[in-house]
């Protein structure tokens, strides 16, 4: 990349598509459009072929059958599928939620409407100061009147690794569900063995090197007739989802799923792992006050540093790199207001320390040397915003 160009340092927030996904799904444009749902001619044939080598490329990935894989719009889809899906055909004897503290924003919305408009109760479990769901209270907080847990892989902020091994054991006592947001975690851990801890797992194509607007749902077939569908109308997919699936979307996210299962994966994470590394040492040399939100380096997401920059603002930060390099804060914009991260929050942190607080992630792409110049800028917008506060007699 130029030393002129943004340098891009949001790897969670989306990933840029592998052209080995654009190339796989650049005929579904055009010649091979077909309906896969068309069941009377050889072009909806061919196009139902190309479905089902899909759901069996991303079956594959978590240790899933074909025909245990649900086609949604994306993620958020997928989990609000889950808590709703199962929520809607439950018995009265099981009224229970349990999600962490540390979900995504759209379980946690999911699991409030529940709460508010269906009579559910919604418990949130608690973390640690790294993000760890603490398994003594998931624990005691388990019976049989608990319907689903809700409990994500790897954490879209700081980077947590959950041991969902362990806590799928936990809730085997009662034969309850668990669902898994795993959007985040192909990229960051090996999941061919997911499947047979959780039984609801949601993915997002879009955080994978595949494209957006698609995501995922896997339901354990065992429980495929305890879930509600959010969408009815012809009957696709196993009657758990209508309506025409986009082909050219299953076709790159199936390619993107295929790849992460090749030899290069364990690769990739070591390399992500140490170009993040050299990222934070260099800041660190460089003289900027910095400290590490959630687990160490060594025990997250390996593309994943969250830095609280300490008497920074991390807006002002990220304002002054624009546009040479492109991070996020841990905060969400909800109805144009910023607030705090509930993620960086749940593990102790204040307020203020969460507005000093940014997420960098790196990934597929990332290279040596834009690794060297991201650490080079945000030192350069440090001293800059270090200049502004001497003259403005801020310091």
């Amino acid at each position: 990349m130029a030393r002129s160009a943004t340098i891009y340092a949001d790897y969670q927030a989306t990933t840029p598509l592998d052209p080995r996904v654009k190339d796989r799904m650049e005929p579904f444009w055009n010649e091979a459009f077909g309906n896969p749902h068309s069941n009377d001619h050889s072009v909806g044939w061919h196009a139902n072929q190309a479905m089902h080598k899909a759901t069996t490329e991303v079956g594959k990935l978590v240790g899933a059958d074909g025909d245990e894989i649900v086609f949604t719009s994306g993620a958020t889809e997928a989990n609000n599928h889950a808590l709703f899906g199962l929520a809607r055909r439950a018995p009265r004897s099981r009224r229970r939620i349990l999600v962490s503290a540390v979900e995504h924003k759209c379980v946690l919305a999911a699991a409030r409407a529940l709460a508010n408009n269906e009579d559910f109760i919604v418990e949130v479990i608690p973390v640690d100061r790294v993000g760890k769901v603490d398994l003594v209270a998931l624990k005691n907080m388990i019976d049989s009147n608990v319907l689903m847990v809700s409990i994500m892989a790897v954490n879209n902020e700081i980077g947590t690794l959950q041991d969902i091994r362990l806590i799928a054991t936990l809730l085997s006592t009662y034969s309850i569900p668990l669902h898994c947001d795993a959007a985040q975690a192909p990229c960051a851990m090996a999941l061919s063995e997911l499947s047979d801890h959780a039984s609801l797992i949601s993915l997002s194509s879009h955080k994978m090197y595949g494209p957006q607007g698609i995501g995922a749902l896997f339901i354990r077939r065992s429980l495929q007739q305890a879930i509600e569908p959010l969408l009815y109308g012809g009957g696709q997919q196993n009657s758990l989802r209508s309506g025409t699936v986009p082909l050219p979307l299953c076709v790159g996210f199936g390619a993107a799923a295929s790849i992460l299962q090749g030899d290069d994966a364990c690769h990739e994470r070591t390399r992500v792992a140490a170009q993040r590394d050299r990222f934070v040492a260099l800041l660190e040399e460089g003289g900027a006050e910095v400290v590490l939100n959630g687990p160490p380096l060594g025990k997250r997401h390996p593309g994943n540093v969250n830095l609280r920059f300490v008497g920074y603002a991390a807006a002002d930060i990220l304002a002054t790199l624009q546009p040479l390099l492109a991070a996020s804060t841990g905060a969400a914009c909800t109805t144009g207001l910023p607030e705090p991260s509930h993620v960086l929050n749940a593990i102790g942190l204040d307020g203020e320390e969460c507005d000093e607080s940014i997420r960098f992630s790196f990934g597929r792409f990332t290279t040596d040397d834009e690794i060297d110049q991201a650490a080079e800028r945000v030192l350069g917008a440090l001293a800059a915003l270090s200049r502004a506060d001497v003259g403005t007699g801020m310091l």
